[in-house]
């Protein structure tokens, strides 16, 4: 993860996460993508992969919140530390 100084605007790092977690979630992707050859030749447009795309993001998002909060308590740590310095 990159921290950015003081003196630097901050960036947004769920892009980075989302990228991060991917391979913990290639299920989900492998389901979703057998789900879209499978519809692909519907004709009718009634079968969709709606539920697997979602099943697949809800994943990385779960990931993406894990990181979040360990990074969190890692700044909330440090802070603590800094302010008893």
């Amino acid at each position: 993860m990159f921290y950015p100084r003081d003196d630097e605007d901050p960036v947004d790092q769920k892009k980075y996460l989302e990228e991060r977690c991917k391979p913990q979630c290639v299920k989900s992707l492998y389901e979703y993508e057998k789900c879209v050859k499978r519809v692909e030749n519907d004709d009718t447009g009634h079968k969709h992969c709606t539920g697997q795309y979602f099943d697949y993001w809800s994943c990385i998002d779960k990931c993406v919140s894990t990181c979040f909060q360990i990074t969190l308590i890692f700044v909330t740590i440090s802070s603590r530390k800094t302010l008893l310095s």
